[in-house]
């Protein structure tokens, strides 16, 4: 089977012969091939001319060096041009790419988290909503006095499976707090001893 070296020497002259412009031209002869690694055949631009790289991966030139390099190893091969023409530049793109999957799903998850932390503590807040649009006499003290015991239940319940652990938990509980004060005529810092005291006990 022809190796990646040989394979690239054959393929130059043809690719060479199907593109036009001097940009494509000098990126070709400034390229040079750094591993086949799989189907992935990694051709590289040195550093001092990588302004070129883009030229090889233009739609065009990518599909004739692929269908070239295809025709030569006997596979289906995926171009990839890279800045750098040694072996460490390509460990060094795949390293950045890790990386940058890493923190891409890092961020992912953050705001997946984000969404159902504010969504569990949106049930919470239409919870007692709810509760308190079922008080008979809700003008009246105890009417009251009863929605704020049930209400600081509720919350301190949620926190156990809702923990207030980060700044976005700690603005969607106050909420809630707020909520009940409002409803109750209770200082919201008192709202707030309250579940706590309920919590702890």
């Amino acid at each position: 089977m022809t190796d990646m070296a040989s394979a690239w020497s054959e393929a130059l002259p043809e690719v060479r012969r199907g593109v036009t412009g001097v940009g494509v031209w000098a990126a070709l002869n400034s390229s040079r091939p750094v591993v086949l690694e799989g189907d992935i055949f990694v051709l590289g631009v040195p550093n001092e001319s990588s302004e070129l790289s883009g030229h090889l991966r233009m739609v065009g030139t990518k599909m004739l060096i692929e269908r070239e390099m295809t025709s030569r190893l006997g596979r289906p091969i995926q171009l990839r041009v890279i800045e750098g023409i040694q072996a460490d530049d390509w460990e060094r793109v795949k390293r950045k790419e890790i990386e940058a999957r890493r923190l891409q799903e890092a961020a992912l998850n953050r705001a997946r988290a984000e969404i159902e932390a504010r969504s569990s503590w949106e049930i919470i807040y239409e919870q007692l909503t709810r509760a308190y649009s079922a008080v008979p006499n809700r003008s009246m003290p105890q009417a009251r006095a009863k929605f704020y015991r049930e209400a600081i239940e509720i919350v301190a319940a949620a926190t156990k499976t809702n923990p207030v652990n980060d700044d976005l938990s700690e603005r969607n509980y106050a909420r809630c707090l707020e909520r009940i004060a409002q409803y109750s005529e209770v200082p919201s810092v008192l709202v707030a001893l309250a579940v706590i005291d309920r919590i702890g006990s």
